[in-house]
């Protein structure tokens, strides 16, 4: 069985899967950690929605289904972020609005379009061992970018996180600042739909970071605990599809739920985190 294993983890689709799971692991942790404390969590799963009907513009329209889906969910993630600042509708039910309707108008745009045939189970639940060099690239260029950029603005992304007003009466740019994470969180989205897929994406930027919240004293020991229950997860959920013969996505968001449920239930491992 360890040799099966290691013949398995040597694998090149194999060693392609756990690049960029890790990568985006690496940076789904402080994402994932902005997301946990500013309650952004439907933000998130209306922009994984809204990927669908970038893979369908991109098929209908033969150009590459990876820059669609970037260029939609960027779009969509600059609509929103205007759209929230108008006070006439509540923000829930602006996303709930734009979630379902941006994913019934995928489904819909490819149906319609006869000559297109989709796997369509790859996009909504990943399909991480299909990884190919080209999304491999893409994977390692987004997360490389949204790394230099967390780690340029953590400070001013903590400090409107923590308090937007104090933050904005110091004279930090509250608006331009919260478009940019926005962008940020779009970005990795589009990039992550072939490891979970739409529907469990934003498992996988909320449940590291939820997990590690009570680990953790400071936002950085937070997004970095965030990063390596993530880095975890892709791993033995690599591990654990291989075992028992089940798809990938949902095995990494299984062992990530797991994860979260030991420390939320055995609350005693918190006490010796020193």
């Amino acid at each position: 069985m360890i040799d099966s294993i290691a013949l398995f983890l040597t694998t090149d689709f194999v060693l392609y899967a756990l690049a960029a799971g890790i990568s985006l692991a690496l940076i789904a942790g402080p994402l994932g950690s902005f997301i946990v404390w500013r309650r952004m969590s439907y933000f998130g799963d209306t922009l994984a929605h809204s990927a669908l009907l970038g893979i369908a513009l991109g098929l209908i329209t033969n150009s590459n289904p990876q820059l669609s889906i970037i260029i939609s969910c960027l779009l969509f993630a600059f609509i929103l972020t205007l759209l929230d600042r108008r006070p006439s509708v509540s923000t829930d039910t602006l996303l709930g609005i734009l979630a379902h309707s941006s994913l019934a108008l995928g489904i819909v745009v490819l149906a319609m379009a006869d000559s297109v045939r989709v796997d369509l189970e790859a996009y909504l639940f990943g399909a991480l061992l299909t990884i190919g060099n080209v999304d491999l690239i893409w994977i390692l260029v987004v997360a490389a970018l949204v790394a230099a950029v967390l780690y340029w603005f953590w400070n001013d992304f903590v400090s409107i996180t923590v308090h937007a007003e104090i933050a904005e009466i110091e004279g930090t740019n509250v608006n331009r600042l919260n478009l940019i994470l926005v962008l940020l969180i779009a970005l990795t989205i589009a990039v992550s739909m072939k490891i979970v897929g739409v529907l469990l994406i934003t498992s996988l930027l909320i449940i590291p970071p939820a997990a590690a919240r009570s680990l953790a004293t400071t936002p950085e020991q937070m997004s970095r605990k965030a990063s390596i229950i993530g880095v975890i997860s892709v791993v033995l959920g690599l591990l654990s599809a291989f075992y028992f013969d089940v798809p990938v996505g949902p095995s990494i968001v299984v062992v990530a739920t797991l994860i979260f449920l030991g420390f939320y239930f055995f609350p005693a491992v918190q006490n010796d985190r020193g």
